[in-house]
């Protein structure tokens, strides 16, 4: 395990955008809609999720706990937003709409020029009480991970049944 380092936590950060366009952009017909099933989310559906925190997550809940501390708890997070805010978009919009929000996000991050001090700074999460900076931009970053990882398992698992024994070789494919 690594401690935080918000050098290599922007470095991750700034990828995010690089790595979804090219396995996302100009996807085969019905790609970009798959899902694992009832009630899961498609890759666009994903993006679109990407999207609203960089909106209303990461960056203004950095900035509430620069400015108010614990004196100022975090609005709720809607994770459902994405599914009323990328209605009649399409995937590349959403792409280019996440990227241009993400160089934003950097640039305020990158701009900020936090200290270990300001790291170690608390606000008030509405679930899970006082966390620290340090762990809501950890969070940032393992977020972006986890949600390419769930990318990359909805992409694969559109050809669960194609595999035949490999399956045996490749647990992508029934996480």
């Amino acid at each position: 395990m690594k401690p935080f380092n918000i050098q290599e936590a922007i470095q991750i950060l700034e990828t995010t955008p690089g790595v979804l366009s090219p396995l996302l952009r100009n996807l085969p017909e019905g790609w970009a809609d798959a899902r694992e099933g009832t009630d899961t989310w498609s890759p666009f559906d994903i993006v679109g999720h990407l999207i609203h925190g960089e909106k209303t997550d990461w960056i203004p809940r950095m900035q509430i706990i620069l400015e108010y501390g614990k004196s100022k708890p975090f609005p709720e997070f809607d994770r459902q937003a994405q599914f009323r805010d990328s209605k009649g978009k399409s995937l590349s919009q959403l792409l280019d709409e996440f990227e241009e929000l993400r160089k934003k996000n950097i640039g305020e991050l990158k701009r900020q020029q936090l200290t270990d001090d300001d790291l170690g700074k608390t606000g008030l999460h509405p679930d899970f009480g006082e966390v620290t900076l340090q762990q809501l931009l950890s969070t940032w970053v393992v977020h972006d991970l986890g949600h390419l990882r769930q990318i990359a398992r909805v992409l694969a698992k559109q050809y669960k049944d194609e595999i035949g024994p490999w399956e045996k070789y490749l647990p992508v494919v029934s996480e």
